[in-house]
């Protein structure tokens, strides 16, 4: 694909993501989730349907988490993961599709394959930066589906069971605050093990410079 075509669509992709991130959010969708939590049916279709266009409106995926705690209490928590790892796909494979040959992409193939594909994506996710921005790392850097597939679920692990937890203990789901389920503990362990994962491959990185 032409560098300038990719660099159009790409400069659009953005635009069209920020124009709908203005006109909604998490908040608003949460309170017209909240008629359907009543049934469990109702809101696992409602919830996959907001994991397709998730991407769409930049909402953070931890939103997914929370109604699922909500109206499915503890027990959503393996639904919310699979729509986290289904809501990621898309940035994903818009960033794979666009990716060129540039320094930032020979960068994340060298840490990918000094780290390892799973151990790439799970220490990355582990950290505490906006879930898109690491999907469109990975594919950028050209980890396979199956890898990425596996790392997202593993490496969210600990923010959906936050998510859950919070959507848990919310009376009502359209007072809910997202901010609610980031636990300072939570985010602190979680970046240690980030900073594990991610420590030899990138003392090796930089040993052989």
């Amino acid at each position: 694909m032409d560098r300038r075509v990719r660099l159009g669509a790409g400069v659009g992709l953005i635009a069209l993501v920020a124009a709908l991130a203005a006109l909604t959010s998490p908040a608003a969708v949460l309170g017209r989730l909240a008629w359907v939590a009543a049934d469990p049916l109702r809101l696992t279709l409602a919830l996959v349907a907001v994991a397709v266009v998730r991407p769409l409106f930049a909402w953070p995926t931890t939103l997914l988490a929370v109604a699922a705690g909500y109206g499915l209490g503890l027990g959503g928590f393996p639904l919310a993961l699979a729509l986290v790892v289904v809501t990621s796909l898309p940035p994903y494979w818009v960033a794979g599709l666009s990716a060129g040959d540039g320094s930032v992409a020979a960068a994340g193939e060298r840490l990918v394959a000094e780290t390892g594909d799973v151990r790439s994506v799970v220490g990355s996710r582990l950290l505490p930066l906006p879930s898109d921005v690491v999907s469109a790392g990975a594919g950028v850097a050209g980890v396979p589906l199956r890898a990425f597939a596996l790392g997202t679920a593993v490496g969210e692990v600990p923010w959906v069971a936050a998510g859950v937890v919070a959507g848990d203990s919310f009376a009502r789901l359209s007072t809910a605050s997202l901010s609610a389920a980031m636990d300072p503990r939570i985010v602190v362990g979680a970046a240690i093990l980030a900073g594990l994962a991610f420590a030899r491959p990138a003392y090796r990185l930089y040993a052989s410079r």
